[in-house]
């Protein structure tokens, strides 16, 4: 008897748990969305947590010092030549050697800290430095100038395995002229492992509505309004674009109580994009067609601010709690990404369908 009670009570708990799970296995499993939001509140192993916990703080008042120093345009030779002065002036400070590559139409900047393992493939942070015309360009890109300098400041002298290189592209409002000239260098790109770009990382808008979507470019936003950061990556290599999911989804010790971290919008793209057009509008797209992993970090530039490429664009427009907790969660990522060493490819095209996108990009 006693046997028959527990077949039974084995039975029904059997029934239980697949009934619990019913939804699981009975329900068609839906494609993956090309956009993915960020859930805040997953907790990652413990393992993660102390490496990104130990990422250094960073600095509100050097992010906007930064900025105000670079008020003014950037457009014109002598221009952008004193914006080279400012950055690697700024550079030597810290103890970096930065050295300029000139190409047809401009200057790029470079530094490299080695790491601790040769055999580790290096992480790029970079940004471009240029303006168009008129426009002070507070937020494009002064923002991403100064978040580099802080990873410059904050990881220079920071062992870790992973080689860190940092690039400052010109150009880039002409067409990415700088950074095609910097991955024309194949040779450089044998031993990269992947580039964090960022361009427009300090504007933020709290009403609803205020945020804007690309036509035909399926979302999950956080919210309804412009408070969140959107990293976007291609899908050859989402270990790269994970890493910032793992990073913002910690709670931010490493900032101030007064300071936050934007909830994070990952954007897979597949195809390298070739099938929304808008997500290849800066300096990441190059490496994309390298066939190196990049992200592009932005607030979304035009939709989300109303002083995209305008004389408004000016050190007053800056969300303070957005661009330091954006440059909390860049300063995260690229320290995990320095300590680890697998691999961040998810898998490599075929040859033949490399070599088409290639040639639509040059």
């Amino acid at each position: 008897m006693k046997k028959w009670i527990w077949l039974m009570l084995l039975v029904l708990m059997a029934i239980a748990v697949v009934g619990s799970r019913g939804s699981t296995f009975f329900q068609q499993r839906s494609l993956p969305a090309i956009v993915e939001s960020i859930p805040v509140k997953t907790r990652q192993p413990q393992a993660e947590l102390k490496k990104v916990d130990s990422a250094p703080q960073v600095s509100a008042d050097k992010l906007l010092n930064h900025i105000q120093k670079l008020n003014f345009q950037r457009y014109t030779t002598k221009e952008r030549s004193l914006t080279r002065t400012y950055i690697t002036t700024e550079l030597r400070k810290l103890g970096w050697k930065p050295k300029l590559e000139k190409f047809s139409e401009g200057v790029n900047i470079f530094a490299e800290r080695p790491g601790t393992n040769k055999a580790a493939k290096a992480i790029l942070v970079g940004a471009h430095y240029d303006t168009v015309a008129l426009s002070f360009g507070a937020d494009d890109n002064a923002s991403g100038i100064a978040v580099v300098l802080e990873v410059a400041r904050l990881l220079g002298s920071r062992p870790t395995p992973r080689t860190l290189q940092l690039a400052f592209f010109d150009k880039e409002e002409a067409g990415l002229l700088g950074s095609r000239a910097f991955v024309s260098k194949t040779a450089r790109l044998q031993n990269l492992g992947g580039a964090i770009v960022m361009d427009m990382v300090g504007y933020a808008c709290y009403t609803s509505g205020c945020q804007k979507y690309p036509a035909g470019l399926p979302v999950t936003p956080p919210s309804d309004k412009g408070d969140f950061l959107a990293v976007v990556g291609d899908t050859e290599h989402l270990p790269l674009l994970n890493a910032f999911q793992n990073s913002q989804m910690l709670a931010s010790t490493a900032l101030n109580k007064q300071e936050s971290m934007p909830a994070v919008l990952t954007v897979p793209i597949p195809f390298k994009g070739l099938l929304t057009p808008d997500t290849l509008r800066s300096d990441h797209a190059p490496f994309w067609y390298q066939g190196v992993g990049a992200v592009l970090v932005t607030d979304t530039a035009n939709l989300r601010t109303p002083h995209y490429h305008k004389p408004s664009d000016v050190p007053a427009t800056i969300e303070r709690s957005f661009f330091t907790g954006t440059a909390q969660i860049v300063v995260n990522t690229t320290t995990a990404l320095l300590e680890k060493n697998e691999v961040l490819e998810t898998q490599p095209p075929s040859p033949d369908f490399s070599q088409t996108i290639k040639n639509q990009f040059t």
